[in-house]
């Protein structure tokens, strides 16, 4: 009989997040055992539900959703959306300057497959959230990571990221607030990227998707704000995490700068995003409500609110256990633990996960699955209550007390 085989063009392309861990943990699930799976930011199934404003919009326009919209999306989101960077001190980006799409993901690999060619690189983070990775790969490019540094409070080294641009390079990936680390970038490292940017010609990629998550007196500032008229720079944000509701798929890409210099550019998204028709319709109707509306997620952020407290309770309860170290996350939904090398000397993080996930019925996602260049972090949400993150860092303190790698 024929075979059937994967295209090569998948052969670097990996999304561990969701690999052979999660495969692994459905598979005791299916044998009957309770998994607390800490390895995605799916707010749904730690009770955040979406504001009922959100709800009541989306179902009022049901009957007017059921056709194709224009491939950019329903002009009154669209709209909503450039009222709400303008209220940033952006005023660069106009209605067709925005694109809704099925979540920021689909809109990162539609905007990597517009632009490159095989052996073009694009810098990204490391550690960065692994799609970006993937999708540069998967248009036939080549993905360079960067260095963010962890006693830096995980900003990016910016030595290092001028160190890797080469005449084949196109484009900077930035993600603040930052997944997995939960960075925050201060106004003088955005310029610094800013300036690099300019210097070489090159379009910076703003993944914001966290920008309303926030703790303490961290302050997020957009790219496209320091970006300014002579850098192109592509935002991606959206409903998912911010209005706790993931499964809608409601994103959008919002283009500023040098449009005329990019003008092919531009309209290689468009044909791309005419392919695909449109987005789901009845989620882009959540759009306008959700960035004019009571923000919502100020109630959970701030001193008393649930995220807040559930991420001090975490970072706290992790930096006691004997050889883990965790810097406090500013922003985002995470934090990324280190494992001292001389306490756990790991070699196979994954395989350190696993053990983890075996033995405490634990799910979080290996240090190596965000790209980083060594085998001694890991990344877990804090978006479960109080009382199960003390019940989960509780047994991963007692797996890590007697683990020998």
């Amino acid at each position: 009989m024929a075979t059937y085989k994967q295209s090569d063009k998948l052969r670097n392309v990996l999304y561990d997040i969701r690999g052979p861990l999660l495969e692994h943990a459905m598979a005791m699930e299916a044998q009957g055992h309770r998994i607390l799976k800490l390895n995605i930011g799916n707010p749904a199934p730690f009770g955040f539900e979406a504001p009922d404003a959100i709800l009541v919009d989306m179902i009022r326009n049901l009957p007017k959703a059921q056709g194709y919209s224009d491939s950019r999306g329903i002009y009154s989101a669209r709209t909503a959306v450039v009222q709400y960077y303008q209220s940033r001190g952006i005023n660069s980006i106009d209605v067709d300057d925005v694109y809704l799409g099925n979540g920021v993901s689909e809109l990162i690999t539609l905007s990597m497959q517009a632009l490159l060619n095989a052996g073009d690189e694009v810098l990204i983070p490391t550690p960065d959230y692994p799609l970006w990775t993937a999708s540069v790969a998967l248009a036939s490019g080549t993905p360079v990571h960067y260095l963010c540094n962890e006693d830096e409070h995980w900003w990016p080294d910016l030595e290092d990221m001028a160190s890797k641009i080469t005449p084949n390079t196109k484009g900077i990936v930035l993600i603040n607030p930052n997944n997995p680390t939960g960075a925050v970038y201060p106004k003088a490292v955005l310029e610094g990227i800013v300036r690099l940017a300019r210097e070489h010609g090159l379009i910076l990629f703003a993944d914001e998707i966290y920008e309303k998550i926030l703790y303490d007196d961290a302050v997020h500032i957009n790219a496209a704000s320091v970006a300014g008229d002579d850098v192109l720079c592509l935002t991606f944000s959206g409903l998912s995490k911010a209005y706790r509701i993931a499964g809608f798929r409601s994103g959008w890409m919002a283009i500023s700068g040098p449009k005329r210099e990019a003008a092919n550019y531009i309209e290689g998204i468009n044909l791309l995003a005419n392919m695909r028709l449109c987005a789901n319709v009845p989620a882009q109707h959540a759009i306008q409500t959700a960035l004019g509306g009571y923000q919502s997620i100020n109630d959970l952020i701030l001193p008393g609110g649930r995220l807040k407290q559930q991420r001090d309770k975490a970072a706290q309860m992790l930096n006691a256990i004997p050889g883990v170290s965790c810097e406090v996350a500013q922003g985002a939904l995470y934090l990324f633990p280190k494992l001292d090398p001389e306490v756990y000397p790991i070699r196979d993080d994954e395989k350190f996960a696993l053990d983890l996930l075996k033995q405490q019925k634990i799910l979080i996602s290996h240090g190596s699955a965000f790209n980083w260049v060594n085998t001694d972090h890991f990344r877990m949400v804090t978006l479960p209550s109080v009382e199960v993150i003390e019940d989960a860092i509780g047994r991963l303190a007692d797996f890590l007390s007697s683990y020998k790698p």
